[in-house]
């Protein structure tokens, strides 16, 4: 069993920017594959970045190419951090954290961490 706890959420306004924290627990050994998801009120789940932690392959949804980074953190490889800038309101939502050993189907989400972005 994997656990995963996000933080760092808040309110911003347009071209701010913020750092969300997914820290995992557990058995980590299982979740090469860290992700983050974007789900605005009723709107479907959006990806945003996936990281594949044994090589720091990276990918991005076309929303938040050049503006967001997904990285772990190189003492804890445990923490995968997503990195926000120039931060639109269009990019409010509730940021999810999830992970696994299979990029199209992860196992494990987390509850999530709200971000507010204003005009």
């Amino acid at each position: 069993q994997v656990q995963l706890v996000e933080s760092g959420g808040g309110s911003v306004q347009a071209g701010g920017s913020l750092r969300l924290s997914c820290a995992a627990s557990g058995n980590t050994r299982e979740i090469p594959w860290v992700g983050w998801y974007r789900q605005g009120p009723g709107e479907e789940r959006e990806k945003i970045a996936h990281i594949f932690k044994p090589t720091g392959q990276t990918s991005y949804g076309d929303s938040v190419k050049g503006r967001f980074t997904i990285a772990q953190d190189n003492a804890n490889k445990d923490t995968v951090y997503l990195q926000m800038n120039s931060l639109k309101p269009e990019d409010t939502g509730m940021y999810i954290c999830a992970a696994g050993n299979n990029p199209l189907a992860l196992k494990y989400w987390g509850q999530g961490t709200q971000v507010t972005v204003s005009s």
